[in-house]
C-alpha cells in the first residue's frame, strides 16, 4: 500500500483539532532543529498523552506516513529534521513530573519535562539528575533519552543511559510497551529500556521515563590551570585520571575558544594556548585532597598558572565562561558563522593530546578555523568550524575538514559521537565506525518498524555520499 497522507490527515484532524497543523508557518517553524539542516514536514501534531501518541502512530503505520519525534529541537545533528516529509510529533506539552521518590532513588517524568526544571523539583529533596547537558535550560528528558545525552559531569556521573530504569514507548505499530522497572537492580531478561536509549526516534516514541536520581554533592572546589601548548593541557588530563583522581568535570579550551569567550562573553580568561577548568565535589576533606593532587599534576606538566578556589561565585564565573564558547564563537569573526560539524567526538582519555594536536594540524592544512574545547576528562571533545555559509567553497573545505577529523578520531580508537547522537551530520562516519554492527541494527529496526515510518533516512539509513544536504543556508553544495 502506498503512502496515503490525506487519509492520515483526516484522522488527525478528528483526533487533535487545532493541535494538528498543516499551515506553512507551523511547518516552517518545525523544519529545522539546532543543526545545519532544514526540510519542511507535511504536518505537525502536538499530543498531550500516551493515548493520543498511540493513535497518531497507528494512523501513520496504517497509511505509511513517516513520523519524526521531536523534543525541544536542541539537537545539533539533524535527528529531528523531516528529510522525507511526513509528520513531526512534538512532545513538549507532555511535560508532567509525575512522581518523585527520594526514598527509592527514582522519579517518573513525561518526555517534555525540561532538564533544569526537573532538577529544580528534585533540589528540595536533596537529589539531582546529574548528567548536565550544555542545553539544560531548554532540552527535554525525552530527547536526552533518545540521544543518550550527557555533559561535563559524565566522567563521574555517567550519561543518560546510566539513569534510565524504565520506559514507556509507543512502538511503530501503535502498541504501548512498558519496559524496565522501578528498582535499582534488574536482571529480568532483555534490558529493552536500554535499547531505546540512543535510538533517535527510529524505534518508537518515548512517552514516559523512570529515572534514577542521586544525592546532591555537598561541596565543590575547582582549579583553573593555564598552559603554553594544547599538548601539555591534554597530557595533564590523562595524568590526572591516572593519578588517580576522578573529578566531577574537567573542561578543556584551546586558544580559539578562549579568545571567543573573552571577546564574545567577557569571560576574563588568561590569553594562553590552552586552559583546563577542573572541578571536584563531595565531602569537603575528600574534595581538598583531590584538589591538592590536581594542583600537583598541573604543575608537574608545566602549567603556567594554577589557581584553586572553593568560592562558588568564582566557580560559576569559570563555568559560565566555558559554556559561553558556542554562542561566543559566532562573534569571533563577524564575516564567518559557526556551524555544528564534527562537534562531539570521544577519544580514549590517553589519546586526548594526540587528538587535539591532530585537529590543529587539520585546521591549518584546510585553512579553516577549528575551535576545540570540551569535556576532556571523559575524552569527549567538541570542535566547531567557522565558515562563510553562503560560500560553496567554504562548505567543501568544511566537509573535507570533517572527514579528516573523523579519520583521526577513528584512528585514535575513538567514536564519532559522544553525546549529541548521529542524525545526519555523523551518519557516513558512523557507518564506517559501526560497520560490523549495521546489519544487526537494521534487523532490529525492521523487526519493530517493518513499514519504516519512524524517523526514516537517519543514522544507518542515510543513503547520500556527503552530509551537506538539506542545508538551511543559501549555498547549495553538490
Amino acid at each position: 500500500m502506498p503512502m496515503n497522507k490525506e487519509g492520515m490527515f483526516k484522522g488527525l484532524r478528528e483526533l487533535l483539532g487545532d493541535r494538528f497543523r498543516t499551515d506553512l508557518a507551523s511547518r516552517y517553524c518545525y523544519a529545522t532543529d539546532s543543526s545545519i539542516y532544514r526540510a519542511l514536514p507535511d504536518a505537525v501534531v502536538v499530543p498531550l498523552n500516551t493515548e493520543e501518541v498511540a493513535k497518531i502512530v497507528k494512523l501513520a503505520n496504517e497509511h505509511k506516513v513517516p513520523l519524526v519525534p521531536r523534543g525541544a529541537g536542541t539537537g545539533l545533528c539533524g535527528a529531528a529534521v523531516a528529510i522525507h516529509g511526513g509528520v513531526i510529533v512534538d512532545t513538549q506539552r507532555m511535560n508532567k513530573i509525575k512522581e518523585i521518590h527520594p526514598e527509592s532513588l527514582y522519579c517518573v517524568v513525561e518526555p517534555g519535562v525540561i532538564y533544569d526544571e526537573l532538577n529544580l523539583a528534585l533540589k528540595p529533596h536533596g537529589y539531582v539528575f546529574p548528567t548536565a547537558p550544555g542545553s539544560g535550560e531548554a532540552c527535554v528528558i525525552g530527547g536526552m533519552v533518545a540521544l543518550n545525552a550527557s555533559g561535563m559531569r559524565a566522567i563521574k556521573y555517567g550519561a543518560t543511559r546510566d539513569y534510565v530504569l524504565g520506559l514507556e514507548v509507543v512502538l511503530p505499530t501503535g502498541e504501548v510497551l512498558r519496559c524496565g522497572t522501578r528498582t535499582l537492580k534488574n536482571s529480568s531478561g532483555y534490558q529493552l529500556e536500554k535499547l531505546f536509549v540512543g535510538s533517535e526516534g527510529t524505534l518508537g516514541i518515548i512517552t514516559e521515563v523512570i529515572l534514577k536520581i542521586v544525592q546532591l554533592p555537598k561541596n565543590k572546589a575547582a582549579v583553573l590551570a593555564t598552559f603554553d601548548t594544547v599538548e601539555k593541557a591534554g597530557q595533564t588530563v590523562t595524568n590526572i585520571i591516572g593519578k588517580p583522581v576522578i573529578p566531577s568535570s574537567m573542561e578543556l579550551m584551546d586558544r580559539t575558544s578562549i579568545e571567543a569567550a573573552n571577546k564574545g562573553a567577557d569571560a576574563g580568561f588568561p590569553d594562553v594556548a590552552a586552559l583546563l577548568i577542573i572541578e571536584c565535589d563531595g565531602p569537603i576533606e575528600e574534595v581538598r585532597r583531590e584538589i591538592e593532587k590536581v594542583i600537583q599534576v598541573c604543575k608537574a606538566n608545566g602549567a603556567l598558572e594554577v589557581t584553586p578556589t572553593e568560592d562558588l561565585k568564582t566557580q560559576e564565573k569559570w563555568s559560565t565562561g566555558r559554556q559561553s564558547v558556542l554562542p561566543a564563537l559566532g562573534r569571533l569573526k563577524p564575516e564567518l558563522k559557526i556551524v555544528s560539524l564534527a562537534d562531539d567526538m570521544a577519544i580514549p582519555i590517553s589519546n586526548i593530546a594526540k587528538a587535539v594536536m591532530a585537529f590543529q594540524e587539520i585546521s591549518k592544512r584546510n585553512n579553516i578555523i577549528v575551535a576545540t574545547y570540551g569535556h576532556a576528562s571523559d575524552g569527549n571533545l567538541h570542535t566547531k568550524l567557522l565558515i562563510d555559509p553562503e560560500n560553496v567553497n567554504d562548505w567543501k573545505r568544511a566537509e573535507q575538514t570533517v572527514k579528516e577529523i573523523y579519520d583521526a578520531v577513528l584512528g585514535l580508537q575513538g567514536t564519532v559521537t559522544g553525546e549529541h547522537g548521529v542524525g545526519i551530520s555523523k551518519a557516513p562516519y558512523f557507518k564506517v565506525e559501526r560497520a560490523s554492527a549495521l546489519a544487526t541494527m537494521k534487523a532490529i529496526k525492521m523487526a519493530l518498524d517493518p513499514n519504516n515510518i519512524m524517523n526514516p533516512g537517519k543514522m544507518f539509513d542515510w543513503d547520500k555520499k556527503g552530509i551537506m544536504a538539506p542545508l538551511r543556508y543559501p549555498a547549495e553544495v553538490k
